[in-house]
């Protein structure tokens, strides 16, 4: 059988210290790629900018910053389309035209998330002393109407035509003693918690104190922006101690007005964003 031979590998002639160097040339797709990298970047450097140059933008006179511009200027527009339809509808209209309602709501999500989200949250979830949006306890009126004047004029913030009340403070004051204030805790406990307490004193001093406000039955009243003391939403916190240093000492929070920091127009879309928050009335 004869011996295979062996098929002596092409060199390139070189030779050093007794080691040749093979001619092994790259792939011709390699090379083809290669010169096709090359082509798109000379093209890319002409026609955008890549490089100082006396004319920065490239032969397209392309930029960001005016990619940006005309990307804005076509928002601009549209918005402009449903704006101006949008002044003119009512609450209502705007309510059953579903156009305008995913408007509204756009630019009320922007607006709430640029000016209320750091007191009431990003949700409308609310803290310690500021108001959960989502649970549909209004204080001052779930309705569109209501909401609006509320975030125009805000509460006692003041403006002229802002809403005004105070929560006394009973126990600075020196109007009940802190006995009283304790038996009164004990008492507005119970009618969340929808167990009636038996002590007649406690009543007769919410009759006395805190009816006038939040009604006989504890249910609030929105006239005064008295919380409903009936419900499981706790404006303080709802334990014994927030509870005793509200009447001990006193509410009188501060709402912004937002007449002239914003638009009339944006009031209106924050008005129905945070109306549909809470299921609104």
């Amino acid at each position: 059988m004869p011996k295979e031979v062996k098929k002596r590998p092409v060199t390139t002639g070189h030779s050093w210290d007794g080691i040749e160097e093979y001619n092994n040339p790259d792939p011709f797709w390699l090379r083809l790629f290669f010169y096709g990298a090359l082509f798109f970047t000379l093209i890319y450097w002409i026609l955008y900018p890549s490089w100082p140059t006396p004319h920065s933008n490239g032969l397209l006179d392309w930029s960001s910053q005016k990619e940006l511009e005309e990307s804005q200027n076509e928002i601009v527009a549209i918005r402009a389309e449903y704006q101006a339809e949008f002044d003119k509808a009512s609450f209502e209209e705007i309510l059953k035209n579903e156009k305008l309602f995913k408007f509204a709501l756009a630019g009320g999500r922007s607006a709430f998330e640029n000016n209320c989200a750091p007191c009431h949250g990003v949700g409308g979830g609310g803290g310690i002393g500021y108001p959960n949006l989502t649970t549909g306890a209004w204080l001052w009126g779930g309705k569109l109407e209501d909401i609006y004047t509320t975030i125009k004029y805000g509460i006692r913030s003041g403006h002229e035509e802002t809403r005004e009340s105070q929560m006394a403070a009973f126990g600075k004051d020196k109007i009940l003693t802190s006995e009283q204030i304790a038996a009164l805790t004990n008492y507005v406990i119970s009618l969340s918690s929808k167990k009636p307490d038996e002590d007649l004193s406690a009543q007769r001093l919410f009759i006395e104190n805190c009816a006038s406000c939040h009604g006989m039955d504890g249910g609030g009243g929105r006239e005064f922006g008295a919380p409903n003391l009936r419900d499981a939403v706790s404006l303080y916190g709802s334990s014994y101690e927030s509870i005793f240093d509200v009447i001990y000492s006193g509410r009188s929070g501060i709402m912004p007005y937002w007449i002239g920091k914003l638009s009339d127009s944006t009031i209106r879309q924050l008005t129905i964003y945070v109306h549909q928050l809470g299921g609104g009335e």
